[in-house]
């Protein structure tokens, strides 16, 4: 992930733009509310975002493989963070918010190994006026940002 000096030690609400896997159908589950989670999960030592997504955090959604358009937005309203997590625990983690992020069969293959993992629960899921992710070499699928403006 990008360093994001602003956000370090900043009070109040930031602004994300998240990538949601379109041959799981995220978007639309979440709009469904078919799920109301979603997951990060890290190798290493340290979870993905490290406490840098909030509650009360707006999110903005992006689709991978799209046409980069962002068509809806909601809020952080629960986040939980695992650290240093066996084979065995990470499974038992995700078992644990299973209904909720409502995986498919390669996300569940994707997220079950990893060390460190970290679901948000995303409530008032809205559509919004479109706009198009101005994506320049970034390969984050999460970025934080200050205003999402900086973005389009």
């Amino acid at each position: 992930m990008a360093k994001t000096e602003w956000y370090e030690g900043k009070v109040g609400v930031a602004e994300h733009l998240v990538y949601l896997d379109s041959k799981a159908n995220e978007l639309e589950k979440l709009i469904n509310k078919e799920k109301i989670m979603i997951i990060r999960g890290a190798g290493g030592k340290k979870c993905p975002l490290g406490g840098r997504a909030k509650i009360n955090d707006i999110v903005y959604f992006v689709e991978t493989g799209g046409n980069m358009m962002v068509t809806h937005k909601g809020v952080i309203s629960n986040v939980v963070e695992s650290y240093k997590m066996t084979p065995q625990e990470s499974v038992e983690f995700i078992e644990r918010y299973e209904k909720e992020l409502n995986l498919s069969k390669d996300q569940y293959d994707r997220w079950s190994v990893k060390k460190c993992l970290a679901v948000y629960e995303i409530a008032s899921i809205e559509a919004i006026i479109p706009f198009r992710y101005n994506r320049k070499n970034n390969m984050d699928d999460w970025i934080i940002t200050d205003d999402i403006n900086k973005l389009k």
